[in-house]
């Protein structure tokens, strides 16, 4: 093995060694030949004021029956999004029927989606640090997802598989949650960023390539596509703190470094991320090699006033637009293909089984 290569393989071991959130990683990949896949998950939550600390109280969700301003795009691209729903939306009749009757249909699929202030059992405090649903203790962690998986299966007449933590909040007993109850796909971490400010986990070591973890490794975890574009991107732990400091900010770092074609870190969605942002993200991805995308937003951001993202028709119109865009660049210019996130554990699955497993963890730079 080539000395590089050999460093690299130990700082991947070491890595997953120091990664209590996840435990030991097992890398999953489509094959070169595979065109490049594409998944939507939807935060499907109630609309709260996100400049307020939050309350039990906040639990409206009058903007679910508007989610078809976006199905209405999907649809002509074949791509069926996941909504994953948390507790006000699985329990409330102007939550959970549209999208039921959208499920029906075959437009979209549901999965699950923790916010703990909101799920009970509520015997936490609210607090920044609880909002994380990694950080309560594992009973109640267990309890509050577990009555959101059954007010599921109960609303939904469905059982879901898939998962994402409420504030990409996952914890060291979250995997054996989740194969306690039925889960097989994981979707909530947040690569290249750290949410320790306020307590909640870091995930500046994960970049966006899926992996297997949990009992017996069999839950898929698909991050969210995120990552470093630029020419120094390769040097992105090292320059990420300081243009993220507070210095970095007050001298706007990051804008420059971007504007230069240097450095930034862009997310895969319509929210605050314009399509040229977009399309250079998915472009560095391909070079690498990555083939399977996520695209994520937040619900309410579809009906104005909810989320910072979208605050008049103008700017709705516009998040429409991104979204629009990106669906026509990827499947054309690209050539991608529409998926769902349980088509993609099957082909992971497929071609996991036609090739010797590996034993050490794989968390790649």
């Amino acid at each position: 093995m080539r000395p590089a290569r050999a460093k690299a393989e130990r700082g991947r071991e070491d890595l997953s060694r120091t990664m209590p959130i996840i435990g030991p990683t097992e890398p999953a990949s489509l094959a070169a030949a595979e065109p490049p896949r594409l998944i939507v998950i939807v935060d499907t939550e109630e609309e709260f004021d996100w400049s307020r600390p939050l309350a039990r109280s906040e639990t409206s969700v009058t903007h679910v029956r508007h989610q078809d301003r976006a199905l209405r795009i999907f649809d002509r691209f074949a791509l069926r999004p996941s909504f994953v729903v948390d507790y006000a939306v699985a329990t409330q009749e102007a939550g959970y029927r549209p999208l039921r009757e959208w499920l029906v249909d075959g437009r979209c699929g549901i999965g699950a989606h923790l916010h703990p202030w909101v799920n009970p059992p509520f015997e936490e405090e609210i607090s920044a640090r609880n909002s994380y649903p990694g950080n309560l203790p594992e009973p109640l962690e267990r309890a509050k997802l577990a009555r959101l998986t059954e007010a599921i299966a109960a609303n939904f007449q469905y059982q879901p598989t898939v998962y994402r933590a409420g504030r990409y909040g996952i914890g060291p007993a979250t995997s054996a949650i989740l194969g306690d109850l039925g889960y097989e796909i994981d979707t909530s971490i947040a690569p290249r960023t750290d949410f320790g400010g306020d307590g909640g986990p870091d995930f500046g070591a994960f970049d966006a390539d899926p992996f297997w973890f949990g009992p017996a490794g069999r839950l898929l975890e698909v991050p969210l596509s995120a990552g470093w574009v630029g020419r120094l991107s390769r040097c992105g732990s090292v320059l990420q703190p300081p243009l993220m400091s507070r210095t970095g900010l007050r001298w706007h770092l990051p804008g420059i470094f971007a504007r230069l074609g240097l450095f930034e870190r862009i997310r895969l969605t319509p929210e605050g991320i314009v399509f040229a942002e977009l399309k250079r993200l998915t472009d560095a991805m391909l070079a690498r090699g990555r083939r399977i995308f996520c695209l994520s937003f937040h619900s309410p951001s579809l009906v104005p006033g909810h989320t910072p993202y979208v605050r008049n028709e103008g700017e709705l119109q516009q998040f429409l637009k991104r979204i629009e865009q990106y669906c026509e660049y990827f499947f054309g210019e690209r050539g991608g293909a529409a998926s769902t996130p349980q088509e993609i554990r099957t082909l992971l699955t497929e071609t996991a089984s036609s090739s010797p497993r590996r034993t050490e963890g794989a968390l790649a730079q």
